[in-house]
């Protein structure tokens, strides 16, 4: 059985289960036997609550077994949610903060309840980095996630254990979000599909609005069918058929016409792209062209120094209000030691300047908006980058020695131009590598992370598209068409046995 589960995606768990081949018991059983077996490689999961799962699932069985009922769509799909955000009642909620670390919510998040409401049998949750700050995983309090292609490298972040764990075949689908990149991102460094709704499409996590509205929930999936179903599961369209005229996952299984593509030779925030992430440009542009679509190389016009400032003092703003502010989450007001220095800061830098900044970061972010909506008034779909480079080692982005020095300075005097200096210095760091992702956080509009290309080591290197707000549609259907012609369902790294 173990090899059946892992030739399947979650719609074809679903069916095993509908046709009565397996149960639900049986298919938890096996994701938490392969929890056991590699996630003290990989330290993806974080958080287990397998007892209530096996409740569930033979309450579950025995209810089918009673009235012959299949309920929900992905009913007995064992699934994972992300340790950020998304509250499950019941279960803590550390968001990788020592701060949070005892704290459990008392009501489920609408994400949540939807994905139960669908079916999924949650039973662990994931790793992120400390409140989604870093876009690689490796908190503090629970350590570094690995990458299973190579455990040296990440999975990215900040959704990096839910990546983590598809890759290594825990399930074929997980819970991730994305407030700069962080499905994208560690989409790309895992060989996974994943895509970005348009802003709004999905309820959000948490009841209040973030500063900019950048965050949005999906997951991480190794099929592209199974990314269309839950977003029509989480977006409203649950009550219709399956694959229906006009749901996502009717969409994904359209025909995908010619589209014009614009080839986005900018680097974005990032200075410039490795060879390994030119390479796989090129490749998927070659790709898309050789299936009839126009490929057309375009630069986007945009000043990315002013879309950094603006992104950086939204983020700030964020952390301020997550670090400064718990009392109004937790009930117990923040202390030092129970955050990691460079998030400490980044809300330190949010109280001194993300405030005042916030007006014309809010103002940059209309023109960003504006400006790609014209863009794609002209074409049907931007191709650029998901990430400037292959995956990078665990490690690598730690602030040094004299990084953390400087953090602890402007937290203790937080002098203006120290703090400018800092920021900057800190963030060149992080875009260097995941500059390609957060233009589509700040105007809203959906992109996906597609596995099209394996480096010269073994590594993968997602490629992005990006449309029209409220065009996921379209990135289905392209995206399903890539599938089809360059399977990557069945690739499968080191750490798991390819399929006898």
């Amino acid at each position: 059985m173990q090899s059946d589960y892992l030739a399947h995606d979650a719609i074809g768990l679903a069916e095993l289960i509908r046709s009565r081949e397996a149960s639900a018991r049986e298919l938890l059983d096996i994701a938490i036997s392969r929890t056991e077996a590699v996630n003290p490689a990989i330290n993806a999961i974080v958080l287990k609550d397998y007892d209530a799962a096996r409740q569930r699932a033979s309450r579950d069985d025995a209810n089918r077994a009673n009235d012959g009922s299949t309920q929900a769509a992905l009913a007995g799909v064992p699934y994972l949610i992300k340790d950020l955000g998304a509250a499950v009642a019941g279960l803590r909620m550390s968001m990788g903060s020592r701060h949070y670390r005892h704290f459990i919510p008392t009501e489920d998040a609408p994400v949540v309840a939807l994905a139960k409401a669908a079916g999924l049998n949650i039973f662990a949750k994931t790793s992120t980095s400390e409140l989604g700050q870093m876009p690689y995983t490796e908190p503090e309090l629970f350590g570094a996630c690995r990458n299973p292609w190579n455990l040296d490298h990440t999975p990215g972040g900040s959704s990096g254990g839910a990546a983590a764990a598809v890759a290594a075949g825990i399930v074929p689908l997980a819970h991730a979000s994305d407030g700069g990149g962080s499905i994208r991102i560690p989409a790309s460094c895992c060989g996974l599909f994943g895509l970005k709704p348009s802003r709004g499409r999905v309820p959000r996590a948490t009841p209040t609005a973030a500063v900019g509205e950048l965050g949005i929930d999906h997951a991480v999936s190794r099929s592209v069918r199974d990314s269309a179903l839950l977003l029509d599961l989480l977006a409203g369209n649950a009550d219709r058929p399956l694959g229906a005229p006009g749901t996502f996952l009717g969409a994904s299984r359209e025909p995908c016409k010619p589209l014009n593509i614009a080839y986005v030779t900018d680097s974005m925030l990032a200075p410039s792209l490795s060879a390994d992430s030119r390479a796989a440009l090129e490749d998927a542009a070659q790709l898309a062209s050789s299936l009839g679509h126009n490929i057309e190389p375009v630069s986007l016009g945009i000043d990315f120094a002013a879309v950094r400032h603006a992104f950086l003092m939204l983020w700030s703003v964020t952390a301020e209000e997550m670090v400064l502010h718990t009392d109004r989450i937790t009930g117990r007001k923040p202390l030092r030691d129970e955050f990691e220095i460079s998030t400490w800061a980044m809300a330190h830098v949010g109280r001194k300047l993300g405030e005042r900044g916030l007006p014309g970061a809010l103002e940059e972010q209309r023109r960003i908006t504006e400006r790609l909506t014209d863009l794609l008034s002209r074409y049907d779909v931007l191709l650029c980058a998901t990430l400037a480079g292959a995956p990078i080692k665990i490690g690598e982005m730690h602030p040094t020695s004299a990084e953390r020095m400087q953090m602890r300075a402007v937290t203790a005097m937080p002098l203006e131009a120290l703090m400018k200096k800092l920021l900057t210095e800190a963030s060149n760091k992080a875009f260097a590598w995941a500059g390609c992702t957060e233009l589509f956080n700040l105007s809203g509009q959906p992109a996906m992370s597609v596995p099209l290309y394996w480096n010269a080591r073994g590594l993968p290197i997602g490629v992005q598209f990006a449309t029209r707000d409220g065009g996921e549609a379209t990135l289905l259907r392209l995206a399903a068409q890539l599938e089809a012609v360059r399977p990557w369902f069945d690739k499968r790294p080191p750490l798991i046995p390819a399929r006898s």
